[in-house]
């Protein structure tokens, strides 16, 4: 198992990026690859006294930033950490690589420089959304504006073996995002999709899921093209920040309101930790052929080490193996 680290990618690296992958070393009992500027990373091992033996340093001189064009990015910095990080995942299939670097060049490298998986159509990225629920896997969050109803399916199927096999959910129940839970609502892509849903025996399809539903978690994954679902993704993270600050404003407003504040610190500090996105680490981009994990841009280290977990579970659970053997059975279906 190798575990593949962009140590430049982000907001907050190398220092944050690589003080996770510390702790996940530590934690996990593993080994890990950190690719970027070589003397930087050594110099940030050696002053955190980690284990330096747990380490491969892979070098790479440059740096894809996050407001560059994401193709021309991979295409021209061809010595950057991601660049690199996909190389080595390319050589080697079974590992995973983890980056929170710009996202669209995550997206585009995984394509150009790594490839789908035979029979998937479109790769889509799948974050967990926090909710009243045991968490809900989104997928997709925005890789592609536009789907035909089959690469909708490939997403579910993706979702629910993922889910299954990371997340540890048996049996996940599988919805579709619509506008109402009548089978005959949406549109032509939604009303296609469903009867496609209903019809595949590899999944666990429960039906319409309507967005005023996704924070009770009724779901283990929902289903949808890629602009619904990263409406919905910046929406509720937009909605979670609007609350906290609410509350923040409420809670301190006078004397009396910062008493009972301090009552009610354990519970908010649980309710916030429920929320955040560092817990759960990152997202898969599905349907590539290697595992790649897209950590939040503004990651901290324990946000990297539970990218990292995601990671080990995704190769030692043999979920890219399940999803290729999984299309390839749908499509044989298909063509019957």
């Amino acid at each position: 198992m190798n575990i593949i680290v962009d140590a430049m990618g982000g907001d907050n690296a190398p220092g944050e990026i690589i003080r996770g992958c510390i702790d996940a070393v530590l934690e996990y009992d593993i080994n890990l690859t950190l690719v970027g500027r070589e003397e930087v990373i050594w110099e940030t091992l050696e002053n955190s006294d980690a284990p330096g033996d747990r380490f491969t340093v892979v070098h790479a001189s440059e740096v894809i930033e996050a407001e560059e064009a994401p193709v021309a990015a991979i295409r021209a910095k061809k010595d950057s950490s991601m660049v690199k990080g996909f190389e080595l995942l390319r050589q080697d299939p079974g590992s995973v690589f983890v980056s929170a670097g710009n996202t669209g060049a995550l997206m585009a490298g995984g394509l150009l420089k790594v490839g789908r998986i035979k029979g998937v159509d479109r790769p889509a990225l799948a974050p967990m959304i926090p909710n009243l629920g045991r968490g809900t896997l989104l997928i997709d969050a925005g890789a592609n504006a536009e789907c035909k109803p089959q690469n909708l399916v490939q997403f579910a199927i993706m979702g629910s073996i993922y889910t299954e096999k990371v997340m540890q959910h048996e049996k996940p129940t599988v919805g579709l995002v619509n506008i109402g839970q009548e089978e005959t609502k949406g549109n032509e892509l939604t009303k296609e999709a469903y009867t496609l849903l209903k019809n595949e025996k590899s999944i666990n399809f429960i039906g319409n899921v309507e967005p005023r539903d996704i924070p009770q978690g009724v779901v283990d994954v929902l289903v949808c093209d890629g602009f619904v679902g990263n409406v919905i993704l910046k929406l509720t993270e937009g909605v979670a920040l609007g609350l906290f600050q609410m509350l923040k404003e409420e809670l301190t407003k006078n004397a009396l309101s910062k008493m009972g504040a301090l009552l009610l610190k354990s519970g908010f500090k649980q309710i916030k930790n429920r929320m955040d996105y560092a817990e759960h680490g990152g997202a898969p981009l599905l349907g590539i052929k290697g595992g790649i994990i897209k950590a939040h841009g503004s990651s901290d280290a324990r946000a990297i080490k539970n990218a990292v977990r995601q990671a080990v579970l995704f190769a030692r659970n043999n979920v890219l193996e399940t999803i290729t053997a999984s299309i390839k059975s749908t499509v044989e279906v298909s063509n019957g």
